[in-house]
């Protein structure tokens, strides 16, 4: 078959799964004709929705090598290796992290980063399968641990404070909590810190999520707003501004009125093109690093421009890498982005958000334009413009340039939300010195309400010794890429892993979250409410090792 014919047959392909018409339509069409039929059928596909589908179905083809476990045949994970229970029923655990003898600790964040549930913040120590409380945070931080891991005798956790601004605290055993830096503004809003990591340089390295989903405080974040009004996106180095305002309803006094509300600021607040920004040492959408004598003293961003920076780590040859929850395809600036991505992390690197795509390019690309009807209406300077994605900042003013693409390491399933990362110990043998990461996976009607199939839940891995990008390829999942509970199988398999550490036995060690189900029943009873239903006693540590 001709070059040009084999390109037109995958093209074909994409369009028939994308507008529905399936496959035995190539068969009784024909090349020609089902292309056609797609366009007619589908006016409104793009070639966005082609990678997208198209990147699915590679994804699927190489789950196919993955071999059922002998312990939990759901779980598949290649040919040689093996999964087992470390522990379950635990509540919204988040993080593992052993201390010097080796012993292992779950933190279990406390409320699911909400307050109303009651769930108690707290490190375990785990042993013989059984779960022992060695320090309770209840009223000492906001119940919202996310990052956790052990230095020079003490554990080192990120939190909310109890105004929810950003943390990062110092928790001896005996239970004394002492904070190292605070006020990150970001964390008021949806995305607060997440891991944490000595560096060899002997620095805390911190990733701090941003506020918001796309760069404004819009309706995605109704409900943080409501709590913490003067929560929004901050940036580590001085910006200058487009200008750009979107008009919504003034959500903050339960009023139909609308209200213009600009970028980098809180709700309700108007911008005007040239207005400056002024950066911040402990700013969101960025990797923060301080030196432990000295962190308000010495915290400063490392790399900036990312949107929810969950998790860092390093591979042997010193290299730093970053996992990143992208945009959502949500009404008020939806991005229509095709990927999540890894990045590997160069010092003072600009990483784009909120103007640029996982794979760097410009969110204004024609080829990414969303439905105009849910973007939100457009002011500048008191003007309505065109209904259309707009820069935020003025890139030229601001001294940045779109961002070097060799520094993406891997692009991942849209809305698979790779979460925390580490590295292979050479004991892994082909595996040594790779980066797995851990893939949260979405949430149907929040994240992206254009989804038709889950994304995520499964541990991917991706060869750093090349630079660039690299496939990204699943490691473990289910029989079917779906949490386990919506296969009605529920602790049978992988369900929302959030962290994955590798442990001084040299095993990987998974933290999976909860189950939880989208519930927009929680919106009609209170529009501040946020939409879902986390599941306590849900949580698992699981292990994984070479046969």
């Amino acid at each position: 078959m001709k070059k040009k014919n084999k390109k037109l047959l995958k093209t074909s392909l994409a369009v028939a799964l994308v507008s529905g018409i399936g496959v035995a339509a190539l068969r009784k069409k024909g090349v020609t004709g089902v292309m056609k039929s797609g366009m007619t059928e589908n006016m409104s596909m793009t070639n966005t929705m082609v990678k997208e589908k198209m990147f699915g179905i590679r994804q699927e083809i190489a789950s196919q090598k993955l071999k059922p476990s002998s312990n939990f045949p759901l779980i598949h994970l290649p040919e040689g290796y093996e999964i087992e229970k470390v522990i379950d029923g635990l509540t919204y655990p988040t993080s593992v992290a052993w201390d010097n003898e080796g012993t292992l600790y779950v933190a279990e964040a406390g409320g699911a980063f909400k307050d109303e549930e009651g769930a108690e913040a707290r490190i375990l120590r785990i042993e013989n399968g059984q779960a022992t409380e060695v320090v309770n945070l209840t009223g000492k931080i906001y119940p919202a641990i996310s990052g956790m891991t052990w230095h020079d005798g003490a554990f080192y956790i990120t939190h909310r404070e109890m105004d929810l601004s950003g943390a990062v605290s110092k928790v001896t055993m005996d239970g004394e909590v002492t904070q190292l830096i605070g006020g990150i503004v970001d964390a008021k809003s949806d995305h607060q810190p997440n891991d944490l990591r000595v560096g060899r340089d002997g620095k805390m390295y911190v990733c701090s999520g941003i506020g918001g989903n796309s760069g404004f405080m819009d309706q995605n974040v109704m409900a943080a707003v409501k709590r913490a009004p003067d929560g929004h996106p901050t940036t580590a180095k001085d910006i200058v501004l487009t200008g750009v305002n979107i008009e919504l309803p003034n959500f903050l006094k339960d009023s139909p009125d609308l209200i213009q509300t600009g970028a980098f600021v809180p709700f309700g607040t108007v911008t005007t093109p040239g207005q400056v920004i002024k950066g911040r040492n402990k700013c969101g959408g960025a990797i923060l690093a301080f030196d432990l004598d000295d962190p308000e003293g010495t915290v400063k961003p490392y790399a900036w421009g990312f949107r929810n920076v969950i998790g860092i780590a390093w591979n042997k040859a010193g290299d730093m890498f970053a996992s990143v929850n992208g945009y959502d395809n949500a009404p008020g600036r939806p991005i229509k982005d095709v990927y999540d991505g890894t990045y590997r992390v160069k010092k003072d690197a600009w990483y784009g958000w909120p103007d640029f795509l996982a794979n760097f390019d410009p969110v204004i690309d024609e080829k990414y334009r969303p439905i105009s009807s849910s973007i939100a209406p457009v002011y500048i300077d008191g003007k309505r413009r065109e209904r259309k994605l707009y820069f935020l900042i003025d890139h030229e003013a601001s001294g940045l340039k779109q961002p070097d693409k060799s520094l993406i390491t891997g692009l991942h399933e849209v809305n698979s939300s790779p979460s925390k990362v580490d590295i292979a110990p050479e004991s892994w043998g082909e595996y040594a010195d790779q980066l797995f990461v851990a893939e949260f996976g979405n949430m149907e009607w929040l994240t992206n309400p254009a989804r038709d199939k889950p994304a995520g839940s499964r541990i991917s891995v991706i060869n750093t010794k090349k630079n660039g990008a690299q496939k990204v390829q699943p490691f473990i999942q289910n029989e079917e890429p779906a949490p386990a509970s919506h296969l009605g199988k529920q602790g049978e398999g992988i369900e929302r892993p959030y962290d994955m550490k590798f442990g001084p036995d040299g095993a990987m060690y998974i933290v999976d979250f909860s189950s939880l189900l989208v519930n927009l029943n929680r919106l009609a009873r209170d529009k501040g409410a946020f939409p879902v239903d986390f599941h306590m006693k849900t949580g698992i540590v699981w292990k994984v090792t070479k046969k």
